[in-house]
């Protein structure tokens, strides 16, 4: 399928950015550069106010720009009813294993009816967005403004760009009937344990969450089961929230099996 015109990666403008630095010392020298740090809209909300903020710059009224923002994402997924989101490291080259297999987990969830979610960036998300945009089917990115430009990927039929965290991550959980968590970093760990939270504490249904990769996933979960288990501030059954999996297939067969959606299709004689 070619490349939808509106979808292909915008070129940067500007200065290249420096390169990502590798050590502490490396961020600390960088962080010296003037501009090396663009404000975000998350940066100006987080930040505590300072005496001299005027009424119309405060907090207050930078509530009607995240309203915009949440009502532009339920208006541009209103359709998406079978949503699955795949996170993971936007570091991964597509030559590595881990971007194989999330290409043909997100290609076998596409032929199943399934409509695929990610971070719309590289690595990972551009492997599952790839899947689905190869199976001709419904591909979104859900991008945020970040410091450097995060170039949108160019398998994606529906794009979208928030400025607020939160929000990007309501559109995930509202939009998702399971999450696949591939190997990723501290933003694949955030959307991992905040699914969890807010299944463990009701506030939304038991959907399926599966991580993908157990030797990398494997002393996560001993220290789960070792200190945090042991220490009872997790109960038994909180562990029953992951399913672990090496297999594509293995992934795909489980979200259908437990999901809504799953349910849904089978019952609909989609699968």
């Amino acid at each position: 399928m070619a490349e939808i015109d509106a979808n292909k990666p915008k070129k940067a403008q500007g200065k290249a950015k420096p390169p990502e630095p590798k050590t502490v010392a490396e961020a600390k020298e960088l962080e010296k550069i003037p501009a090396y740090w663009q404000l975000t809209d998350d940066e100006v909300l987080l930040r505590s106010p300072a005496p001299e903020d005027e009424f119309k710059t405060s907090d207050s009224w930078r509530v009607f720009r995240i309203l915009g923002e949440f009502v532009g994402g339920f208006d541009d997924l209103a359709t998406i009813t079978r949503g699955v989101s795949i996170f993971g490291s936007a570091r991964t080259h597509p030559d590595y294993p881990m971007y194989a297999a999330a290409l043909e987990t997100s290609r076998l969830l596409a032929e199943y009816g399934f409509e695929i979610i990610t971070g719309g960036g590289p690595g990972i998300m551009e492997a599952a967005n790839k899947g689905a945009f190869e199976s001709g089917k419904v591909s979104v990115g859900c991008n945020i403004e970040l410091p450097f430009e995060q170039i949108p990927n160019p398998y994606l039929t529906k794009s979208l760009t928030f400025k607020y965290f939160m929000v990007r991550k309501t559109m995930f959980i509202k939009y998702s009937n399971a999450y696949i968590i591939f190997p990723g970093g501290f933003g694949t760990m955030d959307e991992l344990f905040e699914a969890l939270t807010l299944i463990q504490t009701r506030k939304i249904r038991n959907f399926p969450v599966v991580l993908f990769g157990s030797q990398y996933w494997r002393g996560l979960l001993s220290w789960i089961t070792s200190t945090m288990l042991n220490e009872k501030n997790i109960n038994e059954e909180d562990l029953g929230l992951i399913h672990l999996t090496d297999s594509p297939k293995d992934a795909v067969d489980f979200i259908i099996k437990t999901s809504s959606a799953g349910e849904k299709a089978a019952a609909e004689d989609l699968i």
